[in-house]
C-alpha cells in the first residue's frame, strides 16, 4: 500500500512511519517545515508538504494514496501547561482544525472503499468503570475525531479509529514531559488527591503497530484501543517522577489540581481505564514494549 501519513515526523506519526516501511509499504508523509520535510526523508518516505490548514492539501495527499492515517494534531495546549494562556480555548481551537482535516480527507476517499484511520482519545469514556471499544466517548470535550471519521464508513470509506492512551517512549513531548516540568517548576512531584486515580498507557512503538494494522485490515466502523496497560496509578506515576528528579513527593488537594497542574489537571485527576481485549482479539495485537513506570525508571525522560 502507499500511505499517506499526517504527522509524519512527530512523536508517534514517525514510528508509524517507521512501522509502515518495515512492512514495506510505501508513505507519503505530511511535513509541515523544512525541518520536518528533512525527516519524512531521512526515514524513507516520500515528502508531502503542507499542514492542518491547507484542506485542498489533505484532500490531495489522501487521494494520491492507497489509504491514510492521521496522527497529526496541534498540541500547543499543553505548551506551559502550569499556566499562561487559556489553555482550553487552544485545546478546543486545535480539535476543530483536526475535525476539518478529517473531514476533508474523509470527503477525497469517499466511496473508495481506501482505509482512513484516525487518532483518537481516551479521555471522555464513563468513569464509572473500564473503557471499551464500545463505549461512545462523551461530546462534552472538544474532540470529535473518531465521531467525524466513523460516519464515513456509510460512504463507502473503511474509516477506523485508534484510542490512544498516555502514549509513552523516547522523544515524547507530551504529558508525562509536561508533568516533569511541572515537577521541576515546583519542587515537587504532585499527583491529585489520594493518587488511585489511573492513566491507561501505551509505548509509542506498540501504538504504532496497532495503526499498521488497522491501515491493512480494520473493519470499517471499528474502534480499536491502543493500551497496553489498562490503568497505571496516578500516585505511581508521580513516584516515579519524583525519583527520577530526586524531589519530595505530594498530594494536591482536587480543588487545587488545576492551579497547580493548568489544563493537565482535567485529565491527571480523571479514572482513565481502558480495555484492549477486543483489540488484541480482531487484530491480533500483542503490546511488547516496556510499561510506562519502566520506562521513566530507565531515565530518559529527565534528560535535560
Amino acid at each position: 500500500m502507499r500511505v499517506f501519513v499526517t504527522g509524519a515526523s512527530g512523536f508517534i506519526g514517525s514510528a508509524v512511519v517507521r512501522e509502515l516501511l518495515d512492512a514495506g509499504h510505501q508513505v507519503l508523509g505530511l511535513a509541515r517545515s523544512d525541518r520536518s520535510a528533512a525527516a519524512v526523508e531521512a526515514a524513507g518516505a516520500e515528502v508531502h508538504r503542507g499542514d492542518l490548514d491547507d484542506l485542498d492539501g489533505l484532500r490531495a495527499g489522501a487521494a494520491a494514496c492507497d489509504g491514510v492515517i492521521h496522527t497529526a494534531f496541534v498540541h500547543d495546549f499543553v505548551d506551559d501547561a502550569a499556566g499562561g494562556t487559556d489553555q482550553f480555548a487552544v485545546y478546543a481551537a486545535a480539535a476543530d482544525k483536526d475535525r476539518l482535516a478529517i473531514e476533508a480527507m474523509g470527503e477525497a476517499l469517499a466511496g473508495s472503499g481506501r482505509p482512513l484511520v484516525v487518532s483518537s482519545g481516551t479521555v471522555g469514556g464513563s468513569e464509572a468503570g473500564v473503557l471499551t471499544e464500545d463505549t461512545v466517548l462523551s461530546r462534552d470535550l472538544p474532540r470529535l475525531s473518531e465521531q467525524t471519521a466513523l460516519p464515513f464508513a456509510e460512504r463507502g470509506v473503511r474509516a477506523s479509529a485508534v484510542r490512544l492512551p498516555t502514549v509513552h517512549g523516547r522523544g515524547d513531548h507530551g504529558f508525562v514531559p509536561q508533568l516533569i516540568r511541572i515537577a521541576r517548576k515546583r519542587g515537587v512531584s504532585g499527583y491529585p488527591g489520594d493518587g488511585s486515580n489511573h492513566w491507561a498507557a501505551v509505548h509509542r512503538l506498540d501504538a504504532a503497530r496497532l495503526f499498521r494494522l488497522a491501515v491493512e485490515a480494520a473493519p470499517a466502523g471499528t474502534r480499536l484501543h491502543a493500551v497496553a496497560e489498562e490503568g497505571v496509578p496516578v500516585r505511581e506515576i508521580a513516584e516515579a517522577i519524583g525519583r527520577g528528579l530526586n524531589v519530595p513527593v505530594t498530594s494536591v488537594p482536587l480543588e487545587a489540581a488545576d492551579e497547580h497542574f493548568g489544563i493537565l489537571g482535567l485529565f491527571f485527576s480523571r479514572d482513565i481505564r481502558a480495555s484492549s481485549e477486543r483489540t488484541r482479539k480482531l487484530m491480533d495485537w500483542r503490546p511488547e514494549r516496556p510499561g510506562l513506570i519502566a520506562d521513566l525508571d530507565e531515565g530518559h525522560y529527565f534528560d535535560e
